[in-house]
């Protein structure tokens, strides 16, 4: 489990047991129709607090293989529905809070660079697990999933938080 690859469930964990949590798990029925099809490309807007974040957080302790998902699940919409075990934990989950990493890169002197940076550290946790078929050179993300995936069909799913601080 790490911070970008398969980030695991506490902050979903923490956020299902708050006094305001509202069930969205509804939102996970719509996405698991759309894996492995052209329409899996989802962009969610809304205006500020409407739980983007805690809607990104829910998508990555569903998908993650990088922790157990089923007991903070059991008791919400998803888990009556059909695909909710066929798919939870079932993926590895790239999770990117870009106004986190863009704080990260600029307390370390990196603010105009920090999609490089993020990069960096992508590429960093991805050879940790699939180092055996990444190449040394690989300094591009894009080219080390099409690594991974022509090794062994390994797929991901990226979730990008807070992406339009890009823009602000």
């Amino acid at each position: 489990m790490g911070q970008y690859l398969n980030p695991g469930n506490i902050p979903f964990g923490e956020a299902l047991h708050s006094e305001i949590y509202v069930d969205k798990t509804e939102m996970l029925a719509y996405t698991n129709r759309v894996i492995g099809t052209k329409q899996k490309l989802i962009c969610v807007s809304r205006p500020r607090r409407f739980g983007k974040s805690m809607a990104a957080e829910m998508l990555a302790a569903y998908y993650s293989r990088g922790c157990d998902s089923r007991t903070l699940f059991e008791r919400t919409k998803i888990s009556a529905m059909s695909g909710f075990a066929e798919h939870i934990n079932q993926y590895n989950v790239i999770y990117m809070d870009i106004q986190l990493a863009r704080s990260i890169a600029s307390n370390e002197g990196l603010s105009e660079q920090f999609l490089p940076y993020l990069q960096r550290q992508v590429l960093e946790e991805l050879r940790q697990t699939f180092g055996s078929v990444m190449a040394k050179e690989d300094k591009s993300l894009a080219r080390a999933l099409q690594r991974i995936y022509a090794a062994d069909g390994t797929r991901f799913i990226i979730i990008i938080d807070e992406w339009d601080c890009l823009f602000r």
